[in-house]
């Protein structure tokens, strides 16, 4: 067990160590909602040749994350998409080989608590050593006004960031240790990658690809299917160390070393003919370091597999169906077992046609079915009523909490939650309840009358669509459109509390490696920012419909010049 001073036990016993509270009023970013890729090889395939499909899910807004772009120089010729202003194709294909990526989730962050030096504020103890931190200026400019003249204080970890928080108090101090900090070389990678011919070229270049860490998925036109884990993820002697603010004055608690690149998860040409990713647990109860205590739900993933698995002959036209995927594998698992405990309970009318329905679906998302409301309704009600009592500034730490739901759910009676909440057909019951009242409020009593369209929407709102209604109407072109999906689907849509989906597919792509030189996209919403292109939203309604554009890097119509203004 560490030590501590005496300041921080007389924090931690008091359970004053607010690390929620302290950053409630912080501008913290939406968590990612996951992303899709997976590769199939020539044996599975009508071509014969190798598939690769790659949707990473971010969030949704105008305008797009992402532009797509076709390099061509004197030894380079690739296509794919970048963050404007790379100068290299960070997600796509070249005329020999494809790569996509989902995101890792590693634990690549470690807050530490800092003993803080008395007499100067600006050391901080090491092994009982008192170590100066790096005053760094980063002076922030202000149209017509005074420039702010702004430090941070580094430790040896990273930047002091508990003076964000509001009830810290000097004594208080918490650095942040993050891969993404230090300095990584990531466009050396990206420029490498982009003139792979192979996978032993590719895999080379990924030494250089640190962070964010990220599941690479290669295909290329000699056949070759592989996977690699890539980037900086730090060995932890005890995984369970990276959950807690961990002593920052005790050597013990460093990070010594990362994962060395030769020892990452890699797969190669695999028996089963394809790899698949979907942000699930990528390490074995046999591999010997920890990468994460949190992974995604299993669902896209499982579909996935499911897909590949059972499917031989398989088009790039199969790949986009799949990344248009409804199916929704939680309703698959959970509806037949609350029917089964509702068997012939005493529910009400509009209950027992809610139940009739589940009944004849198929687990399909659709948005213009009943089904999918009513169900993804009756799960956040059963979470609500077994995590009533935690209050809501933990509730905001409970990163899993669909994981945590759900096995409490495969435990039933035997888990202390669900008896608390009156035990599992209770909960199912009630909640049931609970879900045709609520429902019934909103859409009105015919319960085959109610579409999850009506709630699950899916509109790319600028942000500057938050300054004003007025001028939300100018810069939001489009009206909220229905969508099929959710957050456990392949066409993952993830929506927030008023049904407006803000996380899923930035981009779609799939290529057939016997045509390397063409692809096929969907960039929502669109390639231009300007609100008067007419490329700004073209590409809405082709998200919601899955209705792909194909390039091809062998062709290309007209002028370059003719896409730039005379004026």
């Amino acid at each position: 067990m560490p030590s501590y001073p005496d300041h921080y036990k007389e924090v931690i016993e008091k359970g004053e160590l607010d690390i929620a509270g302290s950053f409630e009023d912080a501008v913290i970013p939406e968590e990612f909602n996951g992303s899709n890729d997976w590769v199939v090889s020539g044996d599975k395939t009508a071509s014969g040749e190798a598939l690769l499909a790659d949707d990473p899910h971010l969030g949704l807004a105008t305008p797009s994350i992402w532009y797509q772009m076709h390099l061509e120089a004197e030894d380079v010729n690739v296509e794919g998409v970048i963050f404007a202003g790379v100068p290299g194709i960070i997600l796509g294909h070249n005329e020999d080989i494809a790569w996509g990526v989902t995101n890792t989730g590693p634990d690549v962050q470690q807050l530490y608590m800092e003993e803080r030096n008395d007499a100067a504020k600006d050391e901080f103890k090491f092994e009982d050593e008192w170590e100066e931190a790096d005053h760094i200026e980063e002076p922030i400019e202000i149209k017509d006004e005074d420039t702010i003249d702004y430090e941070v204080l580094e430790t040896r970890h990273g930047p002091i960031v508990s003076e964000f928080a509001e009830e810290a108090g000097e004594e208080t101090a918490l650095s942040l240790r993050w891969t993404a900090l230090d300095p990584t070389t990531e466009l050396q990678a990206i420029l490498n990658i982009n003139h792979a011919t192979n996978w032993d070229e590719f895999e080379k270049g990924l030494e250089d690809f640190l962070a964010p860490a990220q599941n690479f998925v290669f295909a290329d036109t000699d056949g070759n299917i592989a996977y690699k884990a890539n980037g900086k993820i730090p060995i932890y002697e005890d995984g369970d160390d990276a959950l807690l603010p961990l002593p920052g004055w005790e050597e013990k608690y460093e990070w010594d070393d990362f994962i060395p690149f030769d020892e990452l998860p890699r797969v190669v040409n695999p028996d089963k003919g394809f790899i698949a990713t979907a942000n699930n647990k990528i390490e074995g109860d046999d591999y010997p370091y920890h990468i994460s205590n949190v992974w995604a739900q299993p669902y896209r993933y499982e579909r996935i597999y499911e897909v590949l698995d059972d499917k031989n002959e398989l088009t790039a036209q199969d790949m986009k169906d799949l990344q248009m995927d409804a199916t929704n594998l939680r309703a698959r698992e959970f509806v037949p077992a609350f029917q089964e405990i509702l068997d012939g309970a005493d529910v009400g009318e509009n209950e027992e046609s809610a139940l009739e329905l589940l009944e004849d679906w198929g687990y399909e998302d659709d948005k213009d079915l009943p089904q999918p409301l009513i169900f993804e309704t009756w799960m956040e009600n059963i979470s609500k009523m077994l995590y009533k009592d935690i209050p809501d500034d933990l509730d905001d730490l409970f990163e899993a909490e669909g994981q945590t739901t759900d096995e409490l759910l495969r435990s039933g009676d035997d888990s202390k939650w669900v008896r608390d909440a009156g035990g599992m057909e209770s909960l199912v019951q009630e909640t049931l309840e609970t879900t045709i009242e609520d429902l019934e409020k909103e859409y009105g009593e015919k319960v085959e009358d109610w579409k999850w369209g009506d709630y699950h929407q899916i509109q790319f709102k600028h942000p500057l669509s938050s300054a004003s209604d007025i001028l939300a109407k100018i810069v939001n072109k489009d009206d909220p459109l229905p969508v099929d999906g959710s957050a456990y689907t392949p066409m993952a849509a993830r929506s927030a509390a008023d049904g407006i989906v803000d996380h899923g597919a930035s981009w779609r792509f799939v290529i057939d490696m016997e045509e390397p030189e063409s692809g096929y996209h969907i960039v929502s919403p669109g390639q231009s920012g300007h609100l008067k292109s007419k490329w700004y939203n073209d590409q809405t309604e082709a998200w919601v419909t899955g209705d792909y554009h194909e390039t091809n890097t062998q062709e290309f119509e007209g002028d370059v010049l003719d896409i730039i203004p005379e004026d």
